[in-house]
């Protein structure tokens, strides 16, 4: 019965009055029921039914839509293109060098500006997506990511580096809008037995960066035809735009903020709380009172960190040892990215079988820490296909972190709002970026790679001992396990 909603109960009366009238009958004061009669007529009114609500919760009805499917694909794309166009640059930086004849750390800040329009956009970009929605938030992403890529167009000319940097944060700034998703993505649309897959599928292609394999391709190294390499630019540039455009379009078409029906016990009881109780400013003061989460961002950020660094500087890394090998730089960056991939879903798929979220967490910042110290001490033994080998268990390890720590954040600091947490945990990941960036090239410029590594490694290091001091505590898991056993429609 929904509030408001009367009983009405129909008996033939012998104590009616003779002329019809109203007269009021007795109340019981145990049931709560009062009695009025009208002629033949007894209606019966429960006071306590103005006071129900719809079902609770646990009664509510969920469902998984199909829907939820491509919902996940286009972002997913999307967001690989704004991947893509972070990473162009980097793979091939010696080749920019020459085009646009700027330094190494010029080329650099193509890559760390993505990091530092995120600090202080993350807290905007979490309002919006808390007070108008996914789609909102989706729709900016993606329209900012195809203009960015249009004004790259523009900036094929061996003067106009200023024109592809402002390129470069526009691309930036769209990226604001889409790391924070995954997460939100993932509890708004599937069920608890896929939530952490699906997590680990938008998480990905963040880090999926078809940007390791298609710039040395498209671009090869003509440095003694700067017209020819102009034109190769171009056609990079223009394909990413056109590839945007049309992205762009299917979000507007086939993203919205959530399914009719809820996909899970969790999602129902918060759709149940009213909006207008919803405090953005209290929700981020709660995260930063939550112990275990403060623990889980610095944790984060040096490991996302690390990756983006590695990623950043691969190039650089590769071509100190092997000179002339900017294709198999971006083979040996696919390699890492394609590990990643298996390392990410695998990864998911355990967390939704498991729930073993803080000792998943722990095992994998471990093999990280050991995949890291094996690719740092291999890079100078002159044989690529160790290279290979090590960066793709690297990628697998780091990769497959991602994921976790977002899954795991969620879990711990459940009522709050995902793409708030996701948020926060993203916006240390790019501080911790921007850190090693700029001092890891720094040392690989001035003493080489292997500093540079060692000083990840030691960060990382301290990362797993951050890790261990985590309490579990699953909240939303808590929340959907009684009813994990109940079957749930599709349609």
């Amino acid at each position: 019965m929904v509030a408001g909603e009367f009983l009405l109960e129909q008996h033939i009366l012998p104590d009616s009055t003779p002329d019809g009238g109203v007269t009021e009958g007795n109340t019981d004061e145990d049931s709560g029921y009062k009695e009025l009669s009208n002629g033949p007529v007894h209606i019966t009114l429960d006071p306590r039914a103005l006071e129900r609500e719809l079902p609770p919760p646990d009664e509510k009805e969920t469902r998984l839509y199909w829907r939820r499917f491509a919902v996940l694909a286009v972002f997913s794309l999307y967001s690989l293109v704004n991947a893509f166009q972070w990473i162009q640059y980097s793979i091939i930086t010696n080749i920019f060098m020459d085009y646009y004849n700027v330094s190494s750390i010029a080329i650099d800040w193509l890559s760390v500006v993505y990091m530092v329009a995120y600090v202080p956009l993350i807290f905007p970009a979490t309002w919006l997506l808390d007070k108008k929605g996914l789609r909102m938030t989706a729709l900016l992403g993606a329209g900012l990511n195809a203009l960015g890529a249009w004004v790259k167009c523009a900036s094929v000319g061996p003067g106009l580096f200023w024109v592809t940097m402002t390129a470069q944060i526009l691309c930036s700034v769209a990226q604001v809008f889409i790391l924070g998703l995954p997460s939100r993505i993932a509890s708004v649309w599937f069920g608890p037995r896929e939530v952490s897959t699906a997590c680990a599928t938008a998480v990905l292609v963040e880090p999926h960066r078809i940007g390791f394999l298609l710039p040395p391709v498209l671009v090869p190294n003509t440095a003694d035809d700067k017209d020819l390499m102009g034109h190769n630019i171009s056609i990079m540039f223009y394909g990413t735009a056109g590839v945007s455009t049309l992205l762009f379009l299917l979000t507007i078409f086939v993203i919205k903020d959530r399914p009719p029906l809820p996909p899970s016990k969790a999602q129902a009881v918060l759709s149940t709380g009213p909006a207008e109780d919803y405090s953005y400013k209290k929700s981020i003061i709660n995260l930063f009172k939550n112990k275990p989460f403060i623990l889980l961002l610095i944790s984060y950020g040096i490991m996302t960190g690390s990756f983006y660094s590695v990623s950043t500087l691969l190039n650089q890394m590769i071509i100190s040892h092997y000179p002339g090998e900017e294709l198999n730089t971006g083979r040996i960056g696919l390699t890492l990215v394609v590990a990643g991939m298996f390392g990410s879903i695998l990864c998911g798929i355990w967390l939704d079988r498991t729930k073993t979220y803080k000792l998943t967490t722990l095992i994998v910042y471990v093999l990280s820490f050991i995949g890291m110290v094996v690719f740092t001490f291999t890079l100078n033994l002159e044989n690529l296909l160790v290279i290979f080998f090590t960066a793709g268990v690297l990628g697998f390890f780091m990769t497959g972190y991602l994921p976790i720590g977002f899954e795991f954040g969620v879990e711990i600091t459940y009522p709050e709002s995902e793409g708030t947490s996701s948020g926060l945990l993203n916006a240390f990941a790019q501080v911790f970026g921007i850190i090693f960036t700029l001092i890891q090239g720094q040392l690989t410029t001035d003493y080489g790679p292997l500093s540079g590594n060692i000083f990840l490694c030691a960060w990382i290091l301290l990362g797993i001992v951050l890790t261990a001091l985590i309490k579990s505590d699953l909240k939303r898991h808590g929340v959907n396990v009684s009813n994990i056993n109940k079957g749930q429609a599709v349609s």
